[in-house]
């Protein structure tokens, strides 16, 4: 069993499906690799395969469901209420496909993070991993941002490189760069929680206080960047 973290960083995790890189999160935790406490999972559909894996690992989970409300504001209103019932230092978008209020967004301000599975600013959206293909290109990958009121827009972190490969299909593109991701978002949470990486008065990222220029790179076959 791994040793108790002293102090950790408490955190909210947003998902809408399988959960995979919530579970990628989770398995870091338990192997004391990361010094969070994850005091939930909320998804905004029910039923769906990541709030089990987190109630397996005893997570508390909510489903605060977009269907039930008139608009954006009125769900994302029920939506910061239930994440702030757990007072989480960091609120972690791990697959949740919810375009988010202004306001919402204000309220989390440099404390949120989103993982997108392109090598931002190319192909914010959706869809991406065909628009990839269609677009001919010869590489793609992952990133880590600080989410802005930009959809996808948001200063980057961290990015993982994967090449499209001949025969590529969607599905086959998704799943390697998502294996990216899966190594990558431990990664962060982690520089978050150990205070290295943040979000400046000026909108910039700082890492160990130095000011990005550019996304730190995580090379596909070597180990997590420092």
């Amino acid at each position: 069993m791994a040793a108790a973290v002293d102090n950790p960083l408490p955190i909210v995790v947003l998902i809408s499906g399988r959960g995979s890189n919530l579970q990628s999160i989770i398995d870091s935790v338990a192997a004391g690799e990361l010094p969070v406490e994850i005091r939930a999972v909320i998804s905004n559909r029910p039923d769906v395969p990541g709030l089990q894996h987190a109630s397996q690992a005893g997570i508390p989970t909510r489903v605060i469901d977009n269907s039930h409300y008139p608009d954006r504001a009125a769900f994302d209103a029920a939506l910061q209420a239930a994440i702030d019932d757990y007072r989480p230092e960091l609120v972690v978008l791990a697959g949740f496909m919810r375009i988010l209020t202004s306001a919402f967004v204000r309220h989390y301000r440099g404390r949120m993070l989103n993982i997108h599975p392109s090598l931002l600013p190319e192909f914010p959206g959706l869809n991406t991993h065909q628009r990839v293909l269609d677009a001919g290109r010869e590489e793609t990958g992952a990133t880590i941002h600080f989410v802005t009121e930009e959809i996808d827009g948001g200063p980057p972190i961290l990015q993982a490189r994967v090449p499209v490969l001949a025969g590529d299909d969607a599905d086959s593109l998704a799943a390697r760069v998502l294996e990216q991701e899966h190594r990558m978002y431990p990664v962060v949470i982690r520089w978050y929680a150990e205070g290295r990486v943040q979000l400046d008065t000026e909108g910039r990222v700082r890492l160990d206080d130095v000011p990005l220029e550019r996304p730190r790179l995580q090379d596909s076959g070597a180990g997590a960047p420092c």
